[in-house]
C-alpha cells in the first residue's frame, strides 16, 4: 500500500541534462578563454558580476585586511567547524591502507595513493556566502596531502565576501580569487597568463557551473555531476511533524528546483507536515526559494511499513536521507542508495550542511545509485605496481602470457612474453631472427 499525500507538480526530468542555451553559452565562454586567456575572462567577469579589480587574486596584505574584518566569533566558528571537517578527512586518510603482497613466488604487487599535484575548489557566492564549501573542498584536498590548492569565489552584490575568504584562508587555500562563476571554474581547469591550471576541480554551483565542469571533464578531473539540492526524510508515527516540516524547508530553501520529499507510515504525520509547511512558508525569510520547491517538487508519499518505506527512498537515490524513526540506525541495513545518511532526531542534514564534519558535496539526480560524495579519497590516485624478482616465475608467466595474447590476436603482447619465458626460462623464439633466438 502506498499512495500519495502530495505529489510534486512539476517532475524534474528536464533538468537532468543541460539546456541547450545553458551549454552553448558555457561553451563559447570555454572557447573564449582558451583562446584569449586573461582578456577573456576580465570581460566574462565584468559582464556577469560588474566585478574588474586590477588583480583577482588576493594578496597576502589583502587577506590580512579581510581576516581583521571578520568578528571574532565568526573566525572561532569557522575554526571549530574546520576542526571538526579535518579530524574526519584525517581519519578517513588513515583507513586507506597502501599495500604490497607476493601473489606468487617472487612476484609482487602493490598500489600506493598519490594526491594529484594540483586541485581547484569553487566557493559559491551570488546571494549567500558559502563558507562551508571551502572547509569542504579546500580542507579536505589539503588533508590529502595535495600541494597546490586554489580557490575562487565570486563578489556578493559588488562587495569582497569576508567571511568566506576568512574560511578559504583558514581552510589552507594557496591561492585565493575573487572570480566567480564559469570563468572561474575554466581558468583553474585550463589556466592563463595569471593562473597555473589545477588537475581536478571540486565544489558546487549553479547550473552554468556544473556544465562548465561537465564539459571540462576529461581534460582535467571533477568531483562530482552537481545537481539540486534534494533532501528525503522517512519517517514512522514516532516523529515529530514539526521537526519534520522544518527539515523539509531547511533544504528546500537552497533553490526553486530542489525536490523535498517525505515517505512515512503515518497519514496523521504526513497530513500534520503539510500544515506545518503551509503555516511556516509564509514568514519564512528565504520563502522565494522554499516555496516553489515545496510547490514544485515537494512530495508525500504513505507507505504499510518501514520495509517499504526503504524501498521506495532507495528508488529516489536522494542526495540527503534523514531517518526520524524509533530505531533510525535500521536504515544503515536496509539501505543502498543516497549520498548521506542522517539518522534520528539528534541530527540534521544541516548539521551535515554547516558544522559536524562529514562533506556536503554530495551526489544529485540519482547517482547516488553508482557514487558516494566527496571525500579524502577523492583526491587521491590509487595506482599500482608489480615487480618480479623470481626469474622463474617471470618465466613461467612469460609463457602464459604467449598463449593468453595469442588467443586475443595480440601478437605484441605475445613477444613480450615470450622473450622473458626465453632469457629466464627454456622456451625458444621461433619468430626471433636466429642471432636473436637465445637472448
Amino acid at each position: 500500500m502506498t499512495f500519495a499525500l502530495k505529489r510534486a507538480e512539476q517532475t524534474s526530468a528536464a533538468t537532468t541534462t543541460s539546456l541547450p542555451d545553458v551549454q552553448e553559452k558555457v561553451a563559447a565562454i570555454i572557447a573564449d578563454i582558451r583562446a584569449r586567456g586573461d582578456q577573456a575572462v576580465r570581460e566574462c567577469s565584468a559582464r556577469f558580476d560588474k566585478w574588474e579589480p586590477e588583480a583577482f587574486r588576493l594578496t597576502r596584505a589583502q587577506i590580512s585586511e579581510i581576516m581583521a574584518r571578520v568578528p571574532e566569533q565568526v573566525v572561532a566558528d569557522i575554526e571549530f567547524v574546520q576542526q571538526q571537517v579535518r579530524g574526519f578527512a584525517e581519519k578517513q586518510l588513515e583507513s586507506m591502507r597502501e599495500i604490497e603482497v607476493e601473489t606468487l613466488p617472487g612476484v609482487h604487487l602493490g598500489h600506493k595513493h598519490i594526491p594529484v599535484a594540483a586541485a581547484g575548489a569553487y566557493v559559491p557566492g551570488g546571494r549567500y556566502p558559502l563558507l562551508a564549501s571551502a572547509h569542504m573542498t579546500i580542507l579536505t584536498a589539503k588533508a590529502a596531502g595535495v600541494p597546490r590548492v586554489i580557490a575562487c569565489t565570486p563578489p556578493i552584490r559588488g562587495e569582497v565576501p569576508d567571511a568566506t575568504v576568512a574560511a578559504m584562508h583558514l581552510a589552507g587555500a594557496d591561492e585565493i580569487y575573487l572570480l566567480g562563476g564559469v570563468q572561474a571554474v575554466v581558468s583553474m581547469a585550463l589556466g592563463t597568463e595569471t593562473i597555473e591550471p589545477v588537475d581536478m576541480l571540486a565544489g558546487p554551483g549553479n547550473a552554468f557551473v556544473a556544465e562548465a565542469k561537465r564539459q571540462l571533464y576529461g581534460e582535467i578531473g571533477i568531483d562530482l555531476f552537481a545537481g539540486p539540492t534534494e533532501v528525503l526524510v522517512v519517517a514512522d508515527d514516532s516523529a515529530d511533524p514539526f521537526v519534520v516540516a522544518v527539515d523539509l524547508l531547511s533544504q528546500a530553501e537552497h533553490g526553486p528546483d530542489s525536490p523535498a520529499v517525505l515517505i512515512t507510515t503515518s497519514e496523521s504525520l504526513g497530513r500534520r507536515v503539510i500544515e506545518h509547511i503551509d503555516a511556516l512558508l509564509p514568514e519564512m525569510p528565504t520563502r522565494d526559494n522554499a516555496e516553489p520547491a515545496w510547490r514544485d517538487h515537494g512530495e508525500v508519499h504513505v507507505v504499510a511499513d518501514l520495509d517499504e518505506a526503504y524501498r521506495l527512498a532507495d528508488t529516489y537515490a536522494s542526495e540527503h536521507v534523514q531517518i526520524l524513526t524509533e530505531q533510525p540506525r535500521e536504515a544503515l541495513e536496509k539501505m543502498r542508495n543516497y549520498g548521506a545518511l542522517f539518522l534520528g532526531e539528534g541530527t540534521c542534514v544541516s548539521y551535515g550542511d554547516k558544522v559536524i564534519g562529514t562533506n556536503h558535496v554530495l551526489p544529485t539526480r540519482g547517482a547516488a545509485r553508482y557514487t558516494g560524495g566527496l571525500w579524502v579519497g577523492k583526491y587521491l590516485k590509487t595506482v599500482t605496481y608489480q615487480e618480479i624478482t623470481d626469474p622463474a616465475a617471470s618465466a613461467d608467466l612469460g609463457e602464459v602470457c604467449g598463449r593468453a595474447a595469442r588467443v586475443e590476436l595480440f601478437e605484441g603482447h605475445a613477444r613480450s612474453g615470450d622473450v622473458r619465458a626465453a632469457k629466464h626460462g627454456t622456451a625458444d623464439l621461433p619468430w626471433a631472427p636466429n642471432a636473436l633466438a637465445r637472448p
